[in-house]
């Protein structure tokens, strides 16, 4: 595969910056989007733009089946059993408080819920606040030296009996692959309920909920070359279905009175108001997008790059790396010696080199790590060879200027 044509089709990495072609290595924040998903988020506009599923009119009928059509396209994506287990949410971070709020009358007193030492806030805060509603306990899965999760440990905090385990698929901090599918099956074993913040996995790894046996998984489009504004939450649709909607009003109903309200079935019930209607289209294109790529070819092409990017930066005098593994995705977080990570990202953005730099979301982490924060360099499918040459020269002129 050609992945130099790959990455014609994102125009924004054409342009240039200070003089410099920008080198973009931030996609674990956000990825570029391809000519398909800005074209189609266009055409709706320019053509249809109508409301879902509420007037009879030919634009609202056209707009409902572009809308449903991309449900589908998402259940076949994800290997899902059945397209009412698709809810379209703003992003993760909304999915995840849909199911941690939703799951307030299920959650007693004195309950654990289990949060993995990796996970970006958006996978914590939602169950503190579950935890604050109902008298729960949140106990972190610990990390191991290396970084990774203490399966021991794991295995320890699994005697509580937790009501809820929660984890990442993948650390948007550091990279690192949980190995979720032997996470979740110990949850389950001991009847808890499961979701995983699949934010950082869903643009590298081939995703089966089924395989994956959890109760929710959740991620977002501008993650997977989509549109921001757009997530996805797959739930069983048992789990689903006993979720207290986080939002109520408009298209979730069956019928209101001033008495009472009855609600309407899934998937409509969680998907209150008018929906991000262009944006689930987008969707649908960059799912179209990384369906012309074959995932073994792309999962080669990004592991190759990203073992490369490893190795160069290894190979720099005043770096450290933290959870640098052969099996990581995506990404890799460093800091250069007695250097503020924010003034390297300074400094290498005024080289067009675009990288991430602070706590990441992520403060546990840092604080496990004993650091305030470092940078993270990260790639996706249109990331080549000449950008990790770029950076790795943009590093060596900030260590130069920084140094002398």
């Amino acid at each position: 595969m050609d992945f130099t044509q790959v990455r014609t089709q994102f125009p924004t990495l054409a342009q240039t910056l200070n003089g410099y072609p920008l080198c973009y290595l931030d996609s674990a924040a956000t990825s570029h989007k391809p000519h398909q998903v800005v074209e189609a988020m266009t055409q709706f506009y320019r053509n249809t733009n109508a409301n879902v599923h509420r007037a009879a009119h030919q634009l609202s009928s056209q707009a409902t089946r572009e809308y449903e059509a991309v449900r589908d396209q998402v259940m076949h994506f994800i290997h899902a059993k059945q397209r009412e287990e698709i809810i379209f949410t703003h992003g993760t971070t909304e999915a995840i408080n849909m199911v941690a709020l939703g799951l307030a009358r299920a959650i007693r007193p004195g309950q654990y819920i289990l949060v993995d030492s990796l996970a970006h806030h958006a996978n914590i805060v939602p169950w503190q606040v579950l935890a604050e509603q109902t008298g729960a306990i949140i106990k972190p899965i610990p990390l191991t030296e290396e970084g990774r999760l203490d399966l021991q440990a794991y295995e320890a905090l699994l005697t509580y009996n937790p009501a809820i385990v929660t984890l990442s698929h993948v650390s948007n901090a550091l990279g690192i692959l949980n190995p979720i599918e032997v996470l979740i099956q110990k949850a389950k074993a001991v009847g808890a309920i499961t979701l995983v913040d699949g934010a950082q996995a869903i643009a590298h790894l081939d995703i089966d909920v089924q395989k994956i046996d959890c109760d929710f998984y959740a991620f977002s489009g501008h993650k997977m070359y989509g549109p921001t504004g757009i997530g996805v939450l797959y739930g069983r649709f048992e789990k689903l279905d006993s979720l207290t909607p986080l939002i109520t009003g408009g298209e979730m109903i069956k019928s209101v009175t001033f008495e009472h309200t009855e609600y309407n079935v899934l998937p409509n019930r969680l998907e209150a108001g008018t929906p991000p209607i262009a944006e689930v289209i987008g969707l649908g294109a960059a799912i179209a997008f990384l369906n012309t790529l074959p995932l073994p070819k792309r999962a080669a092409h990004e592991t190759s790059l990203l073992h490369y990017l490893q190795a160069q930066l290894s190979s720099l005098e005043g770096i450290t790396l933290y959870g640098a593994h052969s099996d990581n995705i995506g990404a890799v977080a460093f800091n250069l010696h007695n250097e503020h990570h924010q003034d390297v990202g300074t400094l290498l953005d005024q080289q067009a080199i675009a990288i991430r730099c602070g706590h990441h979301c992520a403060m546990p982490l840092m604080q496990a790590l004993h650091i305030k924060g470092c940078c993270r360099a990260s790639i996706g499918v249109y990331s080549n060879k000449q950008d990790v040459d770029h950076f790795i020269e943009g590093l060596k002129a900030v260590q130069e200027m920084l140094y002398t």
